[in-house]
């Protein structure tokens, strides 16, 4: 039974041990990030939204596109109303954007929805009509330089570039406020020193730009989170996912427990296939020639859609019960039954309380950009950050053993872009990176 226990540790040890070069990122981050300068072309792209009966919010989208400070005849918007029984269409034609309905019901993934809109774009435009693609959900508001900024990057040669992702209702609760915490340490702890090393980093559903090219033959991920599998199938093509950290848009968090345990049980289902689709591509990919960067992509992409929870909280069962075996058959009950107490603590609670100086780091260091709140809120709201990792384990197993199906997540925060910037632009202020009139298309 020692043996035994002892064999639980090393493996959780060895688990451990492949993330330790994650420090590395979290790091450099915290003080640095790659920068892009002034671009010397507007591109051409169009942007995309997918929508399913977002009435409430997608015209506010639609409208902080529309006041960017860039050359609107450089950008054509496109939305899909997908499987919607309100007013998404109206209001997305209403405000501009060219709108396509779909109707299906059975295959309702966001990836589908992207694939049938994609179908129509070669159709009545030709997809390579554009030089790259934004994508956007309904529930995004974006600052008034976004696409300009994401320009700057693609037009020093990135190919795919990532975004500041904040957060439109920080302050309803700990549950959104723990979703803003997850995002903007992504952002800050691992998209900046990625970046600055050249090392992938990873989209994350929306607010992202990519290059025609990989999707010159359409758009083919249709899975449950179709942004690890474009995001794996990216990497081991070669190429290198940058990170944009000027550009800033937001998004509306869940604030139900209900509605977020379901988004995170589709999450993991999703991570679960990405892992078993893209592993050995992955893993090839880090024996390839092409540099190390590329190699160590590879890897990191590996280890993100490893879906570590699955074996390492059964590690933990298993040296819990190896416990209380060893309490009952030798009779004794005090270090072994401290050790029982800290192993059930660590394992539901301890483990995660790491997360909360993080939280307090991330509210330190994004000050600047966050929703101004009371001191005693930011505390609050990173004592209570460990939850959001809790859900994400226990969502985890359960995808292991239950099917998983595609359902929206409910928008209903009404504010616009104008309520959010701290310093929103004038007419006169807004600046013109090529001499082409910005407005609407």
């Amino acid at each position: 039974m020692q043996t035994a226990l002892l064999i639980c540790n090393i493996l959780a040890g060895v688990i451990g041990a492949l993330y330790a070069y994650r420090v590395i990122f979290a790091v450099i981050g915290a003080f640095a990030t790659k920068r892009f300068p002034p671009a010397k072309q507007a591109h051409r792209y169009a942007v995309l939204v997918a929508a399913r009966n977002e009435e409430t919010v997608v015209g506010n989208l639609l409208r902080s596109i529309a006041e960017q400070d860039y050359p609107a005849d450089q950008l054509t918007v496109f939305v899909v109303a997908d499987n919607c029984s309100d007013r998404t269409a109206e209001i997305a034609r209403r405000e501009g954007a060219i709108c396509y309905e779909r109707f299906d019901t059975e295959r309702c993934t966001k990836g589908y929805a992207l694939e049938f809109l994609f179908a129509n774009i070669e159709r009545d435009y030709g997809i390579q009509s554009f030089e790259g693609y934004f994508l956007f959900d309904a529930d995004n508001l974006l600052r008034h330089d976004f696409i300009r900024l994401m320009n700057d990057a693609f037009d020093s040669g990135e190919k795919v570039v990532v975004s500041y992702r904040n957060t439109k209702n920080l302050g309803d609760g700990w549950l959104s406020a723990g979703y803003a915490l997850h995002w903007l340490r992504t952002c800050r702890i691992e998209h900046c020193g990625r970046s600055l090393l050249g090392i992938s980093s990873r989209i994350q559903g929306t607010g992202f730009l990519f290059a025609t090219e990989f999707v010159k033959d359409g758009w083919h991920y249709t899975s449950l989170t179709e942004d690890r599998a474009f995001s794996s199938d990216i990497v081991t093509q070669g190429a290198t996912i940058a990170y944009q950290h000027e550009a800033q848009f937001y998004d509306e968090q869940p604030n139900s427990l209900r509605v977020a345990f379901r988004q995170r049980l589709r999450w993991a289902k999703g991570h679960l296939q990405a892992f078993t689709e893209t592993a050995g591509a992955l893993i090839r990919g880090i024996f390839r020639k092409g540099g190390l960067a590329k190699r160590v992509s590879c890897y990191d992409m590996l280890t993100t859609n490893m879906p570590t929870a699955v074996v390492t909280i059964p590690i933990k069962l298993v040296e819990v019960g190896l416990i209380v075996y060893l309490c009952i058959a030798e009779g004794r009950f005090s270090s072994e039954w401290f050790l029982l107490l800290f192993d059930v603590l660590k394992l539901l609670i301890f483990e995660h309380f790491g997360v909360i100086p993080m939280g307090l780091l991330i509210c330190f260091l994004e000050r600047k950009r966050m929703k101004k709140l009371k001191w005693y809120q930011y505390l609050w709201y990173s004592l209570m950050f460990p939850v959001f990792g809790m859900i994400g384990d226990v969502a985890t197993l359960i995808a292991v053993f239950t099917k998983v199906t595609w359902k929206p997540i409910p928008h209903n925060s009404n504010v616009c872009i104008e309520e959010l910037e701290s310093d929103p632009p004038s007419k006169e202020e807004k600046q013109e990176p090529v001499g082409a009139p910005v407005g609407r298309s």
